[in-house]
């Protein structure tokens, strides 16, 4: 005679009530306002691409994608909001890089797991980084710096917007592939840095073009290299890091959008969809192009695999850098 667990029979009927009660949810996706979380200050890049891609991804959905700046902790204060949020879709995230790969290394206390607690759905674009110096530094090419570097350790003094930071991350790379030694000057921000850097007060900086480019074209500060597999479409005379001279030296600043774990494949399908729709706007690849942004869009299996290896590397640097942000 066969007995029945009526328990696990009424737990089995809960669970595929729930699957269709999230079928049907994600057909009906979205019928309410969109909350897109950008954990940075306004007027940075988070803010700025998370409400270009929010206001053409409003138009195809029919409702509204709010843009919310939740500043602090690295991006980690808005990104947590977001990790424990419903995971319906109606919460998303403009992460940094920083805050799915290298964070978890430079904190000592996550107030969530970057790893478990979000799906990637799609980068919105990634910003190479330059290696600049001032006119007065006698290297004319990165692999003269990197000499220059060599025969003078702790010498040459590189500054950054602060510790943890994209520049700094970006300059303790740079280190780690050239083996060489160059003295950090952590600032308070970008703005502090390079007025000091145009000053001669510091020898160079690692950083994203929009900070530099107006120096570059006026003479007051000289690149060397972009931190990118190709070279940058403003400056296209300027070598890759590979091309100047140092290998398996590439590092980005990239956005993209995140969802909580848990967030339905239909509503993360639809995401991806419209959120690449709205990189292919015309207007909006003339609009980034002149950042020096490379507007992406792949897929969230894309984003996920960069993510992993981009833990990888950051994670290596951190450590044998001993970089901390607390």
């Amino acid at each position: 005679m066969r007995v029945f667990n009526h328990t696990r029979i009424l737990g089995f009927a809960a669970l595929i009530a729930a699957c269709f009660m999230s079928a049907a949810s994600a057909q009906n996706y979205p019928d309410r306002p969109i909350r897109l979380i950008a954990p940075f200050p306004a007027g940075g890049l988070a803010d700025v691409l998370a409400r270009a891609v929010g206001d053409e991804m409003s138009k195809s959905l029919g409702q509204p994608v709010i843009v919310e700046n939740r500043a602090g902790a690295g991006g980690n204060v808005g990104a947590d909001a977001v990790a424990k949020a419903a995971p319906d879709g109606y919460t998303l995230l403009m992460s940094s890089a920083g805050i799915l790969t290298a964070n978890q290394f430079l904190y000592s206390k996550m107030p969530f797991d970057p790893e478990k607690d979000f799906i990637p759905v799609s980068i919105v674009a990634d910003m190479p980084m330059m290696v600049v110096v001032n006119p007065k530094v006698e290297a004319k090419t990165l692999r003269e710096l990197v000499a220059m570097a060599r025969a003078n350790p702790g010498k040459l003094n590189f500054g950054s917007p602060g510790i943890g930071t994209t520049g700094h991350l970006g300059l303790a790379l740079m280190l780690h592939a050239a083996k060489v030694q160059i003295t950090h000057v952590p600032y308070r921000g970008a703005a502090p840095a390079i007025t000091d850097l145009v000053g001669g007060q510091i020898d160079g900086v690692v950083d994203n073009p929009p900070t530099v480019l107006p120096h570059i074209n006026e003479g007051r500060l000289r690149a060397l290299a972009v931190t990118a597999k190709q070279r940058l479409a403003l400056l296209p005379d300027l070598p890759t890091t590979a091309e100047a001279g140092v290998a398996n030296y590439e590092a980005s600043s990239w956005f993209g959008i995140a969802v909580p774990a848990g967030t339905p494949p239909a509503v993360v399908a639809r995401l991806h969809k419209e959120i690449v729709a709205a990189l292919r706007q015309p207007a909006m690849a003339e609009r980034f192009a002149k950042t020096g942004a490379r507007l992406v869009g792949n897929s969230p299996e894309d984003f996920a695999k960069q993510i992993r290896a981009e833990r990888v590397q950051w994670g290596e640097v951190i450590r044998a850098a001993n970089i901390r942000a607390d």
